[in-house]
């Protein structure tokens, strides 16, 4: 008799383990329809020989391009020690101390986003690089030649800027400063195991894992956050259908004074989202689990259930670069 039920069990377990995978070969298919796998290379990334990278990656944690030598693009999107690309502060403290206003974005895979900011205003990654340098709460700097000139008085660079540039005549311009920078950025990209479900592994996901992506879908997390990094390409007003708590920031508006602007922001990439913590455009929302909550009921009206908030937050820490995975509380 037990050698009877020991086959009944194994039968069984086999065809739970046969139906899963069954079930993960439709989900595979069925997620493939709305997002895409991490390509190997960032758009722009043609002209990026490994001189401009290394040249770029200096740049990147260069102090001295900030009025008093003390704040880098990575002060505020570190890559050390997990980090992934945000310093996780509501809003990060610029070069005199002075505290920025909206929570920064992730640097990790910037490149695949449509624009750059919470309201577009840079149409790509050399645009956005240019901007906090001469931002006077961020990095302080009073102008595109005085930037050119404190580079250019330093002999490695110097040097660098004529390897990255070769036939540029200065090399050092803000130009190469911003071209160098985003050559370097887009050399971020972070596969997760969510990237090896879309590519056919159907254990790459557990059945929680599988169950968030299945309830992603379902209830229209997709309409907005679609595509390669599930989001960074459509603009939507925070609070579609009931309104954010904190009004304070009009979005797009400050921009377009276009009435119909207003709260509307740049849908957020969720790639690496479990390590980005805190959320939204102002930093106010602190745990993922409360993200997701807030998410489906201010875009969709949906009052999403324990279990579909457990769920959703278990695919979502999917999304997280493999080589960071384990920084993930």
């Amino acid at each position: 008799m037990k050698h009877i039920a020991w086959i009944v069990i194994t039968f069984l377990l086999l065809a739970a383990t046969t139906v899963f995978a069954d079930d993960a070969d439709l989900l595979i298919r069925r997620a493939n329809r709305f997002f895409s796998p991490l390509p190997g290379a960032m758009p722009g990334s043609e002209n990026d020989k490994p001189e401009r990278i290394a040249l770029g990656k200096q740049l990147y944690f260069e102090k001295r391009l900030s009025i008093n030598d003390t704040q880098s693009c990575a002060s505020c999107h570190r890559l050390e020690d997990g980090f992934a690309g945000v310093d996780n502060l509501h809003a990060s403290p610029g070069a005199r101390g002075e505290q920025g206003t909206r929570n920064s974005p992730t640097v990790l895979n910037a490149g695949w986003q449509d624009s750059q900011f919470w309201d577009g205003r840079a149409e790509d990654l050399v645009e956005q690089a240019k901007a906090p340098i001469l931002n006077p709460i961020e990095m302080g700097m009073p102008d595109e030649q005085a930037v050119e000139e404190k580079i250019r008085s330093i002999a490695e660079y110097r040097d660098a800027f004529a390897e990255a540039f070769p036939g540029d005549e200065p090399a050092v311009t803000y130009q190469n400063i911003a071209e160098a920078i985003a050559a370097f950025e887009r050399t971020l990209i972070t596969p997760g195991r969510f990237d090896d479900f879309m590519n056919g592994e159907a254990d790459a996901l557990s059945e929680a894992e599988q169950r968030g992506l299945k309830t992603f879908i379902k209830v229209d997390c997709k309409e907005c956050h679609y595509g390669v990094l599930l989001g960074g390409d459509a603009y939507e007003p925070l609070g579609r259908e009931n309104p954010y708590e904190n009004q304070t920031d009009p979005g797009m508006y400050a921009l377009t004074r276009d009435e119909s602007d207003r709260m509307v922001f740049k849908v957020a990439p969720l790639r690496n989202v479990a390590l980005t913590a805190p959320y939204f455009h102002d930093g106010k929302i602190k745990t993922l689990d409360e993200a997701v909550r807030q998410m489906g009921k201010l875009q969709l009206d949906e009052d999403l259930d324990d279990q579909q908030v457990s769920d959703i937050t278990s695919f979502l820490k999917a999304l997280t670069d493999k080589n960071r995975e384990q920084y993930i509380k």
